[in-house]
């Protein structure tokens, strides 16, 4: 298997991507008036004709979006470009987190994965002008900070099916726009320029820049356009800090149980460097209305680095074994008991490690597509679609140990409910406190850090032909969409590991920490040294490479053959003497999916890096035909109910697909046992059913109620089952009576059924009173409800949890003012508690539960109206205003393992357009 360098007889290697070369250009949608592309029933990838349409501002914006999905077949939520260049947005995600019923989850500070009406982001996919895009993560889920808001013209989230959509989710299906040049009206060029600052109110703050240039222009008499656009963000964050618990528990004092706060904590303060450029271009050529080809190229590279130190303290650790060469079990001294519980004390014998970590993350992606739409008859039009999309991410993960030597240990006092601890030792004395194998994480290797180098390459061509018949006039089918789509996809990700020692030194040797530097440890008031650890690694290191099962089962390939055969017939009929309109539609999905992996035989070899690992590859193959109808009934003027039912599926999670497996030989039972992933899957199956009314007045204000429900027929869980070893059973694998075992693996279970409603309102307070003329108000809800109860795999999990990805309440309100030049807006975005994912130690992702949360931004503006400074505009925005912190618990509210404040950011900044 060339493509793993994760082998036993191969020396660690760090990777990094080379940096791609060339940039272009595209439009920003900032602050000012501007030409837009109004967004179609269908994506621009498929070549729908688009209307252009003079926009200027927050009112322009709104209503371009109220457009959209007023004239959808389907059940949509959209964003114009001019709603987001008005918002000072890191990346999409922020503003379609203000979309009714959908919900994203913070990493960093800045939202970046997206669920849609309660379900985890794997469940729905991402479309760039039609086509389905890859992700730098370790499934399908896509990570939106990769997408610089400045480089999209619109966003359109289809919360039912289209026919003739191809790569849609089970939960939604967010479908991302650049511009058509031919499409505006005349020569456009604008810059913007932010100066941000970012951490206010924390213990130190960090600045940085972001810059976006556009030039949109038409040639040869208009029947050749141009986009070109790029997108810089750079900067520092502030310091960010974390405090980690290690849940609460019991302890033993005079005699009696009492209750502790604290088993333990880690407290780290992390900084962050990033910088993303971004650029795309897009050439379209139309000398007729018959005839329209377009190629889009958009590319996006995104470097972080970032430097973590902090403090980890065992205190309740009764499990350290009295032989135990590194640490003692902690006792309770001196608390103050009310209750029996421990209000305050203090906890002896703590060998604490001070931990200096860098984590560097190196994120490429490229998407280029070919889109050709030509009419062969008065009646036929056909339409073919080239494109490539190709996504790499490279790491580098580095973790020092500091501490104490051995034998010396220290007291460390708590108080019930504070994140401060009042530590014996001076933490900051460096002839003290040396780089050394503090706790022996290594077992029978040295282990005075670690370091681990992720790789995760995810790539996807595609081609699609269709074509389209206009029928006669009079049917109760206006038109017929038939086509065919074939996809080609291959992920791949890999692991290299290593463990660090002290350079030329044995189990207990240490080495005195460089520099001078010391920081505060997360919020505790613990003051630890502090270095760069990548810098002087090699220097005092060595490094020997980690070889484990557990290790192996982290590299894998999947490959997906893709081919979706569709149908769509558009309505346009009455009934009951009332005008009916939306479409009807068919897909068929042929589905061949193929892992290739390690399996390691945990019985043989005499340690973990001497375990037999072969190459293993297995697959399935299946067919989904999937149907779907929207109704559109006008039940009178500009209002509007809808009827969708349909059938829909979601492929399993790209790592529950894995070939990779570990099994031996349970000796007290006698058989073969094993876990892994499951190559041979089904995907999720759901049938689902929409309705909802909408009423309009034109294309300024809109009211809707919704509901939804959606069966699951089918929930993919991780469990055991009986299950048959012959094909991981090699020649030194130990032979027994039977083949037949027990292998914990995820499999296709029952399932269960989601169901919510939906309100939603967008108006302009003039329709109110002529004296709020400027001013207006969006406002939505969701409540959502799942019967899926799942296997609690969280840290500290039991028993059951509810469906990862659901928050069962959602809402969102913003207030805006825009009038003579000046305006403002005050956006808010709440989601109550729900399941999310984070990366745990090894690299993996894993399900945690994450506390409800309401962010605030806030933005103010003035755009000058006339004289030498038209369209010359000023803004000043404020991020996460009421300084929202980011926590995680375990099982119960009151168990907090994780409160994370990241600060307000400040943005003030400069347009210009001409």
């Amino acid at each position: 298997m060339s493509k793993f360098t994760n082998t036993p007889d191969q020396r660690i290697a760090f990777r990094l991507s080379p940096v791609a070369a060339g940039c272009a250009v595209f439009v920003s949608a900032l602050a000012g008036s501007a030409f837009a592309q109004e967004a179609t029933t269908t994506s621009a990838a498929q070549g729908a004709p688009v209307q252009s349409v003079v926009v200027t501002g927050i009112r322009r914006g709104i209503e371009a979006a109220i457009s959209v999905k007023k004239n959808n077949d389907s059940i949509v939520e959209a964003i114009s470009a001019e709603d987001i260049g008005k918002l000072p947005d890191q990346s999409i995600a922020e503003s379609i987190a203000r979309l009714p019923g959908v919900t994203a989850q913070r990493s960093g500070g800045r939202a970046s994965a997206v669920s849609i009406r309660g379900m985890s982001p794997d469940f729905s996919t991402a479309l760039l002008n039609g086509r389905e895009q890859v992700s730098t993560g370790d499934s399908r889920g896509v990570e939106f900070d990769q997408y610089p808001a400045e480089l999209l013209s619109g966003v359109v989230i289809y919360k039912t099916p289209d026919g003739a959509l191809v790569g849609q989710g089970l939960s939604g299906t967010v479908d991302l726009q650049t511009v058509r040049p031919l499409d505006f009206g005349t020569r456009t060029m604008a810059a913007n320029y932010r100066r941000e600052k970012n951490g206010v109110g924390t213990n130190s703050e960090g600045n940085g820049n972001r810059f976006s240039v556009s030039y949109i222009d038409q040639f040869a008499n208009r029947t050749f356009g141009v986009a070109l656009g790029f997108a810089r963000l750079e900067g520092t964050s502030g310091e960010t800090t974390k405090f980690e618990s290690w849940g609460t528990g019991e302890a033993q004092f005079n005699g009696a149980t009492v209750k502790v706060p604290y088993n333990g904590f880690n407290a780290f303060t992390n900084q962050e460097e990033q910088t993303r450029d971004g650029a795309m271009a897009v050439l379209q050529y139309r000398p007729s209305r018959d005839f329209n080809s377009t190629l889009d190229v958009f590319y996006s590279k995104y470097d972080r680095n970032k430097v973590t130190y902090g403090f980890q303290a065992p205190l309740n650790d009764s499990w350290v074994a009295a032989d135990n060469a590194y640490d003692r079990a902690g006792q309770l001294v001196n608390p103050v008991i009310a209750g029996g519980s421990a209000t305050s004390g203090a906890f002896n014998n703590v060998r604490a490690v001070i931990r200096n970590d860098a984590e560097k993350s190196k994120d490429d992606m490229l998407s280029v597509g070919w889109n050709t739409k030509f009419r062969v008859s008065p009646v036929w039009t056909a339409q073919a679609d080239l494109s490539y999309n190709e996504a790499k991410r490279d790491g580098r993960n580095t973790e020092t140990y500091a501490g104490t030597a051995s034998g010396v240990f220290d007291t460390i006092k708590f108080t019930a409910g504070s994140h401060t601890f009042v530590p014996g030792l001076n933490y900051t004395d460096r002839n003290a406190i040396k780089l050394t194998d503090v706790q022996g994480w290594g077992g029978a290797d040295i282990q005075a850090g670690y370091t681990k180098a992720p790789m995760v390459e995810d790539k996807i061509k595609a081609l699609r032909f269709s074509a389209k018949r206009d029928l006669p006039e009079g049917l109760f089918f206006s038109n017929v969409d038939l086509g065919l789509n074939y996809s080609d996809r291959s992920k791949q990700r890999e692991f290299t590991e290593a463990l660090l020692a002290v350079k030329g030194g044995g189990r207990f040797a240490s080495v005195a920490i460089p520099g001078t530097g010391v920081g505060q440890a997360g919020d505790t008031g613990i003051m630890v040294p502090t270095f760069d650890a990548v810098a002087n690694m090699n220097a005092l290191y060595d490094l020997k490479q980690k070889l484990h099962p557990d290790i192996f089962n982290k590299d894998w390939i999947v490959d997906e053959q893709i081919t979706t055969a569709f149908a769509k017939m558009n309505i346009d009929s009455k009934l009951g003497g009332m005008p009916l309109r939306g479409a009807v539609g068919l897909q068929v999905v042929r589905t061949e999916q193929e892992s290739t992996a390690y399996s390691v035989n945990k019985s043989g070899g005499t340690s973990d890096a001497t375990r037999p690992v072969a190459p293993f590859t297995d697959g399935t193959s299946y067919t989904d035909v999937l149907p779907s109808a929207n109704f559109i009934l006008d039940v009178a003027d500009q209002q509007s109910l809808r009827l969708s039912v349909s059938k829909i599926m979601a492929r399993p999670t790209m790592n529950d697909m894995r070939a990779s497996n570990g099994f031996g030989v349970d000796s007290q039972k006698g058989i073969y046992t094993g876990s892994g992933g499951n190559p041979r899957l089904d995907p999720f199956r759901a049938k689902g059913l929409d309705l909802s009314y909408e009423a309009y007045w034109d294309n300024k204000a809109y009211a809707s109620v919704a509901g939804f429900y959606k069966k699951l027929d089918t929930y993919i869980v991780t469990t055991s089952r009986a299950f048959d070893f012959t094909p991981f059973i090699t020649a030194g694998t130990q032979v027994l009576p039977s083949k037949i075992g027990e292998f914990t693996a995820p499999i296709n279970g029952s399932g269960g059924n989601i169901k919510g409603l939906e309100a939603t309102v967008s108006l302009p307070l003039n329709m109110v009173a002529g004296f709020l003329d400027g001013f207006g108000v969006v406002a939505n809800g969701a409540l959502t409800k799942s019967s899926v109860s799942l296997p609690d795999t969280a840290e500290g999990g039991s028993g059951n949890m509810p469906l990862p990805g659901l928050s069962e309440k959602v809402g969102s309100l913003t207030l805006y003012y825009e009038k003579a030049g000046f305006s403002a807006r005050v956006a808010d975005r709440y989601r109550s508690d729900f399941i999310g994912e984070v990366s745990s130690f090894t690299g993996d992702r894993t399900p945690t539960y994450i506390a409800a949360e309401k962010i605030v931004d806030l933005q103010l503006g003035y755009e000058f109206q006339s004289g030498p400074l038209k369209n010359l505009s000023f803004n000043l925005s404020v991020n996460n205003l009421n300084n929202a912190k980011f926590v995680r618990y375990r099982k119960t509210k009151d168990n907090v393992i994780e409160e994370v404040t990241y600060g307000k950011t400040i943005l003030f900044g400069v347009n210009y357009k001409m």
